[in-house]
């Protein structure tokens, strides 16, 4: 049902069936669709409640009908992620848009920087089906196994999927080590087996220094 036009457009064909998207994303449509606002960014009172705890909004919208759909988001790099009963963390900013058979939650992910009291939640994704993340930049994907675990830097990090732990680590990041960057230090430590999907390109909305 996903298939990438380029890198940075996403078109969904559609038989009825239904796909969450970033609110705002659609750029093109052709057929007979139908839209509904979706508010919260997570399913139940639990997913609204702490999206305004931590004060960080995904708001979706649901689109159903028959025909294609095209969607972008300021020229991000788009990356199809396949789902086989599996679960996705994915920063909120980064979820272009889903199956609309998936699941979509939040989970608690410790402490990412107390001081600003940003990133406490990151989106789930959870199911069987397609899901749509975007990048600043190509996305690279970094394989984590128990021999080798991975370390990255809060504003390059995108999503994980796979048997991974993570924790945050305070101390040095790679910009404060190079004399720039500000805010608080951290960076992020994944151990177990997995994937990570990093980008070359650093947001400040990601993690750490908004």
């Amino acid at each position: 049902m996903f298939r990438l036009q380029g890198s940075k457009v996403l078109a969904v064909d559609m038989t009825g069936d239904a796909v969450k998207a970033k609110n705002g994303s659609m750029v093109a449509y052709d057929g007979q669709m139908a839209f509904k606002k979706m508010s919260g960014g997570g399913e139940g009172l639990r997913g609204m409640v702490t999206r305004r705890l931590t004060g960080e909004q995904m708001t979706l919208m649901e689109v159903k009908g028959h025909g294609t759909c095209w969607f972008a988001d300021r020229a991000s790099e788009i990356n199809l992620v396949s789902l086989q009963g599996d679960k996705l963390y994915v920063e909120s900013s980064n979820l272009l848009a889903t199956d609309g058979g998936l699941r979509t939650g939040t989970s608690f992910t410790g402490m990412r920087g107390a001081s600003q009291g940003n990133g406490l939640f990151t989106t789930t994704v959870e199911g069987h089906g397609q899901a749509a993340i975007m990048s600043d930049g190509p996305a690279v994907v970094l394989r984590v196994s128990a021999q080798y675990p991975l370390t990255v830097d809060p504003g390059a990090y995108v999503a994980h999927q796979g048997n991974l732990r993570q924790s945050f680590q305070s101390g040095v990041t790679f910009r404060t080590l190079m004399g720039e960057g500000g805010g608080e230090a951290f960076q992020i430590r994944f151990e177990g087996d997995g994937l990570v999907y990093v980008q070359p390109s650093e947001r400040n909305t990601i993690a750490g220094d908004v």
